[in-house]
């Protein structure tokens, strides 16, 4: 099977994985305890945390950690609001968040916030002058990925940071995808709130974190007893922190490497595609856009039997964010670049990403050939009289 999903998981990298292994058999203490093993387990933690922050240009002591990106992207957003003194009930987001943001907006829609949707245009960038006209007197926060996971448009975070700030309105963005894959600098892109996670940069499952400006309020969504301030309650996961900031470590020291090498690869698989008799779109080709994922279309063909023939082929593609997977509605970024349902029905997402290599191009290709040829054809036949 060759691995074309990266952007839903990635696999263990080896060190990370020793790391684990290690810390969580030797460093088993409750980093909240006071004893000596406790200790032992609390500096790893803090250590895990100045080693994911300074890749961000950031303290450590403004990380925290989390289960996953889910969790982040709640805890964030609730934290946020909770510590916000300003006056308001009026809330910013995108139509094309992941659902993890999109379920935390719908249920403080349902609490009595009233929440502003932002389209996007065909290649998925937010249109900044649409924002800047949402911003209200009431406005409290706005949330937007960094990157969109299915198509990996990037947005200006930059930007839109220093405008929300100069209209005293919070900022949180969704980091997950660019997290080791772009330069982060927090202080640069004037937000308020980062959620990134460690199972997308070959870190484990499980484990997540946020970053908090120190200059931003905020209010924990549990209330916190102790003396450390923290983001959320419970027994702190010290293996899981330690293998996010072995597996950090590794991805920061090898991206400009690995990010030429999937530029490559991105522009070598495209024209090898253009190659195919077959019809193909790729979506959200935008100028400022992760190489390593590719959305596409194939114009007839449900994105749903492409990716099972797939699978029966060996590869393993999806038809978009894991989150939406098992959904009959038609895929949500789809809809917001402006896409039909049925359009919007094929769509696959390959995403590239440590082990797929250059000699595996042709293979894929060969085997999404021999799929297309098969069902078009076989669609041709049925389309013909009876008689014929």
């Amino acid at each position: 099977m060759i691995y074309l999903d990266y952007a839903a998981t990635t696999p263990l990298s080896e060190k990370a994985g020793e790391v684990f292994t290690h810390v969580a058999s030797q460093y088993y203490g409750n980093a909240s305890s006071l004893h000596d093993v406790g200790s032992s387990a609390k500096q790893i933690l803090e250590a895990s945390a100045k080693a994911i922050a300074k890749v961000m240009n950031a303290d450590g002591k403004d990380v925290y950690f989390t289960s996953g990106a889910s969790e982040s992207n709640f805890l964030a957003i609730q934290a946020l609001l909770d510590g916000c003194k300003k006056k308001g009930k009026h809330l910013i987001t995108t139509k094309i968040e992941h659902a993890s943001v999109k379920d935390v907006f719908e249920k403080l829609e349902a609490e009595g916030f009233e929440v502003t949707w932002l389209d996007t245009n065909e290649k998925g960038e937010i249109l900044i002058e649409e924002l800047k006209s949402s911003v209200r007197e009431d406005t409290l926060l706005v949330s937007i990925q960094h990157a969109n996971s299915e198509i990996g448009t990037i947005q200006n975070i930059k930007e839109i940071g220093a405008f929300l700030k100069e209209e005293d309105v919070l900022l949180h963005t969704d980091a997950v995808q660019t997290f080791g894959k772009i330069h982060i600098d927090v202080a640069e892109l004037n937000i308020d709130a980062l959620s990134i996670s460690a199972h997308k940069i070959y870190g484990p499952k499980g484990v997540g974190a946020v970053w908090i400006n120190p200059e931003t309020e905020w209010v924990p969504f549990f209330e916190d007893h102790t003396q450390t301030r923290k983001l959320k309650t419970g027994t702190d996961n010290v293996p899981g922190a330690a293998a996010f900031a072995t597996a950090a470590k590794e991805i920061i020291a090898n991206m400009a490497a690995e990010t030429r090498r999937l530029k490559g690869l991105r522009v070598s698989f495209l024209s090898l595609l253009d190659e195919l008799e077959h019809t193909v779109v790729v979506e959200g080709n935008a100028p400022n856009q992760l190489p390593n994922i590719i959305g596409l279309r194939y114009p007839g063909m449900e994105g749903q039997f492409l990716m099972l023939e797939c699978n029966q082929a060996g590869l393993a593609i999806s038809t978009g964010s894991a989150c939406q997977v098992g959904s009959e509605e038609p895929n949500r970024t789809m809809k917001a670049l402006g896409r039909s349902d049925e359009e919007a029905r094929e769509f696959v997402r390959i995403s590239l990403g440590q082990f797929v290599k250059e000699d595996h191009l042709k293979e894929i290709i060969d085997k999404i050939d021999t799929i297309l040829t098969r069902h078009f054809r076989k669609v041709h036949q049925n389309q013909l009289p009876s008689n014929a």
